[in-house]
């Protein structure tokens, strides 16, 4: 990686106010795609390194704990398509995940999305490797990526969705939750295998399987969730991947289903995140998972937390996030659990004060693993999104050590900009 970017990044001029500085890590600019579904990640070595990545190919750093800001762009002869992923691991080398575009000719070329890519940063994201293939199984087509690190070790694993062909409205035409493990840091990728029990189809709706997260305990278990058909389904493997349940389960209806109509937000999503505690804390082992949800009807849109304490086989019923009066929308969760704490934290969208399109975004945080939240503002001003333009798909949030990063997009006067804030976890109302 040859090629940089530097900018000194400084907050706009009209966030005058708020209890948490509100920093810009990158703005819409003409021949530039814009920016959206950012993901973020507090380096496990070394907190004062944050590292942001942004659609299509960026990745913005900071090696002072988010005072100043430098860009660089990735480049890999397989292409870089979007759908950012970032994790540290304990060594603090960084992966960033994300989809392909081998020709750089996008949806009018077959081998857009023909595979999962990975590349690997160590020195807090200022240059990257070329990057690694993952599932390349040509002509299906691979999508939605998210990842984990075994927390001791550098073993790496990522989950996403392989269509027959994305979008297809063929009878037959199937989507299924797929799986690789790196065992040497990212370098190579195991042979796929498919997790899933059930099908979904290939319309990226409701009835698609999609939206798989893995999450890794201490002895090396995996755990992933995903949503398909009205439900959050939760698979698990105890031997490195090699066998999963013989049967999805089913950890709760999502009545609604996961597509969902947000106005002024071209499309919406209820995507199910997961989260593990592999911290001392006395929720050490336990499973979190977040969603969004129209059970209450079109007009309140609500999150939604779950916890498991015996390894995902009983999930009690989920309960509301938001303590808002009904009628209100909060939307696009992400998780966070701080493994030096096991503190948990939520990054969502929220129109609670408002009864027109204006948004802010709300951090809600546990400090006795998932049994009580509190929630406190933390955009500086609010802003008004139009459907005619992308939103994105997803925000994120990462935190360790007391060190608490939620990122997320903002829109306007119909052009998006990525923000984060850098929050210590004494500054949180107690």
């Amino acid at each position: 990686m040859k090629r940089f970017i530097f900018l000194i990044l400084l907050p706009l001029s009209l966030q005058t106010s708020g209890q948490f500085k509100n920093i810009m890590l990158a703005e819409q600019r003409e021949g530039v795609y814009p920016p959206v579904e950012p993901t973020i990640v507090v380096n496990s070595r070394n907190t004062s390194n944050i590292v942001a990545g942004i659609v299509l190919d960026r990745a913005v750093y900071s090696l002072d704990s988010g005072k100043t800001w430098n860009e660089s762009v990735l480049q890999s002869p397989y292409g870089v398509f979007g759908d950012p992923v970032l994790v540290s691991d304990a060594k603090g080398q960084l992966y960033y995940f994300h989809l392909s575009d081998p020709s750089a000719k996008g949806r009018s070329d077959d081998a857009w999305l023909d595979r999962i890519v990975c590349q690997t940063s160590e020195d807090g994201g200022k240059t990257w490797t070329k990057g690694a293939s993952i599932g390349n199984n040509p002509p299906k087509d691979q999508d939605k990526p998210w990842a984990a690190i075994h927390p001791k070790k550098q073993i790496a694993y990522v989950t996403w969705t392989q269509f027959d062909k994305y979008g297809s409205q063929e009878p037959g035409c199937q989507s299924n939750i797929m799986f690789s493990m790196s065992t040497n840091a990212g370098s190579k990728w195991s042979k796929p295998v498919q997790i899933n029990a059930d099908p979904g189809d290939c319309l990226d709706n409701d009835l698609t399987a999609e939206g798989a997260v893995p999450v890794v305990d201490m002895e090396g278990r995996i755990y992933v969730t995903w949503a398909r058909n009205g439900g959050i389904y939760f698979d698990r493997s105890y031997n490195g991947g090699e066998t999963w349940l013989y049967n999805d389960l089913l950890v709760t209806r999502q009545e609604a289903g996961w597509t969902m109509d947000i106005p002024g937000i071209s499309r919406c999503n209820g995507m199910p995140v997961l989260a593990i505690d592999n911290s001392s804390s006395k929720s050490r082992g336990s499973l979190y998972l977040v969603y969004a949800d129209q059970k209450n009807g079109p007009e309140d849109t609500d999150i939604f937390f779950a916890r498991s304490t015996n390894k995902g086989d009983y999930w009690p019923a989920p309960k509301r996030i938001n303590r808002d009066e009904p009628g209100r929308h909060q939307f696009l969760p992400w998780m966070a659990v701080d493994q030096q704490t096991g503190h948990v934290y939520i990054v969502y969208y929220d129109r609670r004060a408002y009864e027109d399109l204006r948004t802010d975004v709300y951090l809600a945080y546990s400090f006795d693993g998932g049994n009580s939240f509190k929630e406190v503002k933390i955009s500086e001003t609010p802003f008004v999104p139009d459907e005619k333009f992308f939103f994105g798909d997803y925000n994120n949030i990462s935190a360790h050590d007391g060190i608490i990063t939620p990122i997320w997009t903002r829109m306007d006067n119909g052009k998006t900009s990525v923000w984060t804030a850098v929050i210590k976890e004494s500054d949180l109302p107690r």
